[in-house]
């Protein structure tokens, strides 16, 4: 029997209505704040995601999925490397959704110079080739949000208040959200910072793991994510980014703060959160929902030099990412259901001798825009109503010899079991009125 790969899964019923119902929330909410919808592929060039989220992380070392075709692997085979490939041969699998849509908008120009910023959102799935657990899939999904050719630091705090909104619309409790906020500078005052996080680990060698001494060398900042409890013990000690922040980074991380503190936002200040991605400048948040024992729901941060190193125009640019399949843990563990109940229906029963004639009633009441069912299994008329049950339909149109022969129908309330009789003439405007 065919299976489903390890550390996907199938997306159907009460699960298909809760990412259906994520992105109808993104929709609404986005849209107030100005934001346009985006689809980019879900393969890219390697080179994408080495520029943007940095060669140096363990998504593009160790978890991203490279692609190649037939005739390239056997050509890879037999080489035993990739040496000669271009880099158009060179694919892989989006492990993020941020790089692609800043290669989409330096290709695509969507922000030439003077105009408005770039205001997108996108959502599908993402690729990652790590140990399947809970919350964490190889297959899993994300909503996401990119703000392009915004360097005012109201930017960011609004970019933080929609990610707020959007956790509420889709029924979190606002009290137990945890908002944690940092800022991580830019290029003038971080590499002197990272330096100094380098010397520390180098200094601490001893008791960090080798991951974190490969770091030191890569990027000192991310031993601060390390998962080594031992090396999280001795990063706490570690210089911090919010004291080596330069006159501009500071000013712009207080008017954040400023800016969120007017809008009621509660938030905590995180001087280790760096996230995991390179790419990331200045501010930086992620959230957590307090108790659900899933980790961070999302997160995101400023990424002012990410649309250079993609080719483009020097572009301030921010934004963030939300997990779908961690959402929905997380609602649980709260007693919420964001897939809920199927759309009510309404259902055409009849007898026997009146099949043919569901088939015209059943397509007018479609195209008076409700959801309709009906039998084709040849069902007898008890069973259909137990069938229609089952659907969840709340109106039952039943058709019998009689009320073919008179023009009518009967219509039943399946919550109170009320009959009465009306012309077909206006079955769709009745029973529309009903299922509103």
């Amino acid at each position: 029997m065919a299976q489903r790969v390890q550390g996907t899964e199938d997306l159907y019923g009460g699960y298909m209505r809760a990412w259906q119902r994520m992105q109808d929330v993104a929709r609404e909410v986005f849209g107030t704040y100005g934001f346009d919808m985006i689809e980019t592929p879900a393969i890219e060039q390697v080179a994408t995601f080495v520029h943007g989220i940095g060669e140096s992380t363990d998504v593009v070392r160790k978890e991203m999925f490279r692609v190649f075709s037939g005739a390239l692997v056997e050509n890879l085979l037999a080489k035993g490397s990739e040496q000669g490939l271009k880099a158009k041969q060179r694919l892989a699998l989006r492990p993020e959704g941020t790089a692609g849509v800043v290669r989409a908008a330096v290709q695509n120009n969507m922000v030439p110079q003077g105009s408005a910023p770039a205001k997108l959102w996108y959502a599908g799935p993402m690729f990652r080739g790590e140990r399947p657990q809970k919350g964490r899939l190889r297959q899993f999904h994300q909503v996401g949000v990119e703000w392009l050719g915004a360097p005012d630091p109201a930017s960011d705090a609004e970019c933080i208040i929609m990610l707020m909104r959007f956790f509420e619309r889709l029924g979190f409790d606002p009290k137990s959200l945890r908002l944690c906020i940092n800022s991580m500078g830019d290029a003038a005052c971080r590499p002197a910072y990272r330096d100094k996080v380098r010397t520390f680990i180098l200094d601490h060698a001893g008791e960090m793991c080798a991951d974190c001494l490969e770091r030191a060398e890569l990027n000192p900042l991310r031993a601060f994510d390390c998962k080594n409890a031992h090396c999280r013990e001795v990063m706490a000690e570690a210089p911090l980014a919010p004291d080596n922040l330069c006159d501009e980074c500071d000013q712009h991380y207080e008017q954040v703060k400023r800016y969120l503190d007017e809008a009621g936002i509660r938030y905590e200040e995180d001087p280790t959160l760096v996230r995991g991605l390179d790419y990331y400048t200045r501010t930086v948040f992620e959230v957590e929902v307090v108790g659900s024992g899933v980790g961070a729901i999302g997160g995101g941060g400023r990424y002012d030099g990410l649309m250079e190193l993609e080719g483009g125009k020097p572009t301030p640019g921010l934004g963030f990412a939300v997990g779908f399949e961690r959402i929905v843990l997380a609602l649980q563990a709260q007693g919420v259901d964001l897939g809920g109940k199927p759309e009510g229906c309404v259902y055409v029963a009849c007898t026997p001798d009146v099949r043919p004639q569901v088939f015209g009633v059943a397509l007018a009441l479609r195209d008076a825009g409700l959801r309709v069912e009906a039998d084709h299994q040849g069902r007898s008329l008890k069973s259909q109503f137990k069938q229609a049950d089952k659907l969840g339909a709340l109106v039952c149109v039943v058709l019998g010899t009689d009320e073919v022969a008179a023009g009518m129908a009967t219509l039943r309330d399946m919550r109170t079991h009320e009959q009465v009789q009306v012309a077909q003439a206006d079955l769709a405007s009745t029973v529309a009125e009903r299922m509103a």
